[in-house]
This record gives structure tokens, C-alpha cells and sequence, in this order.
């Protein structure tokens, strides 16, 4: 461990600490707290949407999987990219002019029923929890790395950190954040790409012919086709749906278009994000190679059984100490900045949706509602620790991805059918979340990344299910049991259709107009 390590590191901590300092002194409200008091523009909005979606995954997880596997590590930047159209065309524009601050409201915005609400909250809260072990497993693996603590310990720290930025300085300190991580990470992953075209001579002809001669026993196919890990089709093509959909479905991501003032804000910081997270995917193609040409894969595993730290490696492979220093730092306030929003999506979810509408009836004020928040993303915190040491051994861009596979399966069939379908009723609605998330987890329970004869998962038995991302299977049974739902009970008024399509297109409530 060099001095320049920890100096970098305590620069990165101390500018955080310090924009939380500032920011805790404008949060003031729920809405501060909640939605930095809706006042970003669309470039900081979409600068700290950037911020948010780069995450632990992206830089450490995506760098890793493409080192150990090629093509079949650049599906996860393919899916991740593709799935801002999702979002984009269906989902931003309503979102914004339905809700308040989660996405229950938006969903509540038609259904006024409690259970609605509270089912919305809990699908909410289970894919925070999944993306939260993602961030805090790289955070630990990069810390144990650096400063030779033990995993468990680094995993503490970061939470302590996380937890201090949400509890003080609110949604302002943690979209700050998210914008100065995210222009550092962008600076490091160009610098490094720089340095790999720079060693191949920018001959990117050079890189891919290279890249062909990669092999190993693992190996079940070429490194730069589909298919190295020996997975089926099959398998793929149910991680780019997980991949494709659930991005419209994050509650963290959904939540930062309630920091702007109106959806054509909303729309722009869409384009914004796109536009910086579209360079940023392509780019992981040069952190993935440059690790495979200049790294070995023994010495990639012997790191992090995962491949999450051939980032770092490569770095200080390229740079020596100053550029590993520097890109670790920023991969640690990646993780900062995203298990920050992290934790605000989902003590909204429990403080707003369940404790203040479902349990206190709406009849809440501002100070209990602050305080239920404060302690809800406390709690998130400390379950998210708990889960985090268990899952060490986990590639942290394969548990987004589960993540994403319950948003696409719980949370997108809700969505789509409460803006475009007129006969969704609030039947269809509690049972497409419920069927959605449950179909998700229990196939992933029983699937290989939980159940392994050889031990390497939770549980030692051959896993039931045959794939490693259930998303084939549970989107498609999210969308039926909303569709199923709906029929099983009585057309409900259509009234409440209409104000939410009027709504949704321009944020103008019918019954407010009617007053």
C-alpha cells in the first residue's frame, strides 16, 4: 500500500464529505430530501443519472467479465446501453408528470388502494437490496485489494459512508456526488483507454487480432464469440432481456426524474445520460482487452475470483501507482455515489409509501416523515452489510443484472399497463408486481448461482432451474399475471384512465382543471 493510495483516497472521502456539508444545510424539506427540491437542470440530471448507472458493475464488473470471457463479458455493456430507449420513448415523460417522488406514486396516481402502493414499495426495496450487494461487494474487494483490510471490514466501512451521505445531505449531496463521480470516471476509463490503444499502437485491427489468439481451458469457445463460458443461447438471450427492460423499472433510476421541474427536463437529461453512458459502454471494450492482452487471467483471478479488479490491475499495469491510485478512488466513489441513491430509493419507498401512505393514512408531517426516512435508510444499510459478506465470491455486474431481472419482471408490466391499458385495474396491478417478483426470486433461488453440486454457491446441490437470469421466464409471467389479473375481477371506471393519459402527456391534472 503506497502513501499516493491513501492520500487519493482520503482527497476523494474529504470532497464528499465536504459537498455533504454544504448539502445538509439545503435539505431543509422531504422534497430536499427526497428530490433536491426538483431543481436540477437536464445536463446535471443527466450527468448524475450517469453517475448513478456507472456503477460498481459497469467500471469493475464489465472490465472483469470481458477480461476472463470476451464477448460474453460485452453482453452486459450491450444490454446496458440499449436499455436508455426503454426508457426514453416509454417511461420518463409519464413518470415524471405522474409522480412525487417513487414509483409508487406514479403507479398510485390510478389505483388509489393501499395494498397497490405497499406491493409497489416492496418490489421497490427488494431491487435496491439486489443492487446494493453489487456496489458493497466490489467496495469490498477494491478496499481488501488496496489496504490488505479484511473483506468484511471494508464492507463496514463503505456502509458507514453510504449511510453518512443519504442521512445528512439527502438526494442534493448524493446527486453532487454522482456528478463529480461521474466526470472523474469518464477522465480515468479515457486515460486508460488511451494507454491500451497507445500499446497496440491505436491499430484497433491489431487489438481484435490479439484478442483472437486468447485462450484457455475454461474456454468453451472462441474469446471473441459468443459462447466462452459455455452457456446456452438460451441463457444469453435471458440476460439481455433482464438487461433491455429493467432499466425502466430501477427505482433508484426512476426516482431521478423527480429532481427536475417538468418532463421535457425529464426527457433532456434522458438525452444526456444516453449520450455520456453510450461513450462510456463502448469504451469498456479497451478496459476488458487491455486487461486480456496485459494482465494474465491467473493473475486477474488471484485478485478477485470474480474478475472485479482488472480495472485497478490494469491500471497500475499502464499508469504504475499514480493511475491505480486514481482509478481505484474513483471506483471507490462510484460505489459511494450508487449505493448513496441506493439507499434513498429505498428508505423513500418504505418511509413515503409505507410508513406515510399505507400505515399513516397520508397523515404524516414533514418531521416524522424525514425522521421514518432516516431510519429506513439506516436499516437498508445494515441488511445490505449482513447480505454483502455472504456474497464475496459473486460477479458484481451478474448480481445487477438479478437486480434488473425482478425491475423488468415486477415493476415495468405495472408501468407500461398503467399509462397505455384502459382496462388495467388494480387486481391486475397487485398481481402483476407480485407475480413479476416472486417468479424472479424463486428462480433464481433455484438456479445455478445459488444452488452448485461443486459448492461454489449458497447451497451445494444441483440448482432446479437451468439458467443463471430467470428474465426469460419472469417478464413474460409479470406482464401475464397483470394481464391475468386484470380479467379475473370487474372493469373499474375509466374516468381515472383518462386523467392519467391527460396527466402522464402533460403533467395537467382533469380534476384540477375541472376546479
Amino acid at each position: 500500500m503506497s502513501a499516493t493510495v491513501i492520500v487519493m483516497f482520503l482527497v476523494f472521502v474529504g470532497a464528499t464529505l465536504v459537498i455533504t456539508y454544504f448539502a445538509s444545510k439545503r435539505t431543509n424539506s422531504t422534497k430536499d430530501f427526497y428530490t433536491a427540491g426538483g431543481g436540477l437542470t437536464g445536463w446535471q440530471n443527466g450527468l448524475a443519472i450517469s453517475g448513478d448507472y456507472l456503477s460498481a458493475a459497469s467500471f469493475l464488473g464489465i472490465a472483469g467479465a470481458i477480461a476472463l470471457w470476451g464477448f460474453d463479458g460485452f453482453f452486459y455493456s450491450v444490454g446496458y446501453l440499449t436499455a436508455y430507449l426503454v426508457v426514453l420513448y416509454i417511461v420518463a415523460e409519464p413518470l415524471r408528470n405522474l409522480g412525487k417522488y417513487t414509483v409508487a406514486d406514479m403507479i398510485a396516481a390510478r389505483f388509489e388502494l393501499k395494498k397497490v402502493r405497499a406491493f409497489a414499495a416492496l418490489s421497490s426495496i427488494t431491487i435496491v437490496i439486489f443492487y446494493m450487494l453489487a456496489q458493497l461487494v466490489g467496495a469490498g474487494a477494491l478496499i481488501q485489494l488496496l489496504f490488505g483490510i479484511p473483506y468484511t471490514v471494508s464492507v463496514i466501512i463503505v456502509g458507514i459512508m453510504m449511510t453518512i451521505y443519504v442521512l445528512f445531505g439527502g438526494m442534493t449531496a448524493t446527486s453532487w456526488v454522482q456528478m463529480v463521480k461521474a466526470v472523474l470516471l469518464m477522465i480515468g476509463t479515457v486515460i486508460i483507454s488511451f494507454l491500451v490503444l497507445l500499446h497496440f499502437n491505436f491499430n484497433i485491427f491489431s487489438m481484435f487480432g490479439e484478442m483472437k489468439n486468447i485462450t484457455a481451458p475454461e474456454f468453451k469457445g472462441e474469446f471473441l464469440n459468443p459462447g466462452s463460458q459455455g452457456v446456452s443461447p438460451l441463457n444469453n438471450i435471458s440476460l439481455m432481456i433482464a438487461l433491455l427492460f429493467g432499466t425502466a423499472g430501477l427505482p433508484h433510476i426512476l426516482m431521478r426524474f423527480f429532481t427536475v421541474k417538468d418532463a421535457k427536463t425529464a426527457r433532456s437529461s434522458v438525452m444526456w445520460a444516453t449520450w455520456i453512458i453510450g461513450i462510456f459502454y463502448i469504451l469498456t471494450i479497451f478496459l476488458g482487452f487491455g486487461a486480456a492482452a496485459l494482465l494474465s487471467r491467473e493473475e486477474i483471478i488471484a485478485a478477485n475470483p470474480a474478475g472485479n479488479m482488472a480495472a485497478p490491475l490494469l491500471a497500475e499495469r499502464l499508469g504504475g501507482d499514480l493511475l491505480m491510485s486514481f482509478v481505484a478512488a474513483v471506483a471507490f466513489a462510484t460505489i459511494l455515489a450508487v449505493v448513496a441513491g441506493l439507499v434513498l430509493s429505498g428508505a423513500s419507498a418504505f418511509a413515503h409509501d409505507i410508513y406515510g401512505q399505507v400505515i399513516k393514512k397520508g397523515e404524516i408531517s414533514e418531521q416524522q416523515q424525514m425522521l421514518a426516512a432516516k431510519i429506513a435508510a439506516f436499516s437498508v444499510s445494515v441488511l445490505s452489510i449482513i447480505l454483502a459478506i455472504f456474497a464475496q465470491n459473486q460477479n458484481v455486474a451478474f448480481l445487477v443484472s438479478l437486480a434488473f431481472c425482478v425491475a423488468a419482471s415486477a415493476n415495468l408490466p405495472v408501468i407500461v399497463f398503467t399509462i397505455f391499458w384502459k382496462r388495467f385495474n388494480t387486481a391486475g396491478a397487485i398481481t402483476g408486481i407480485l407475480t413479476g417478483l416472486f417468479a424472479a426470486l424463486i428462480l433464481v433461488i433455484l438456479g445455478p448461482n445459488v444452488m452448485d453440486p461443486s459448492g461454489a454457491a449458497f447451497i451445494e446441490m444441483s440448482p432446479v432451474f437451468p439458467l443463471d437470469n430467470p428474465a426469460i421466464i419472469s417478464v413474460p409471467a409479470g406482464f401475464l399475471g397483470a394481464f391475468l389479473g386484470t380479467f379475473l375481477r370487474k372493469q373499474e371506471s375509466v374516468e381515472k384512465y383518462r386523467e392519467v393519459q391527460v396527466k402522464a402527456a402533460t403533467g395537467i391534472s382533469t380534476s384540477d382543471v375541472s376546479h
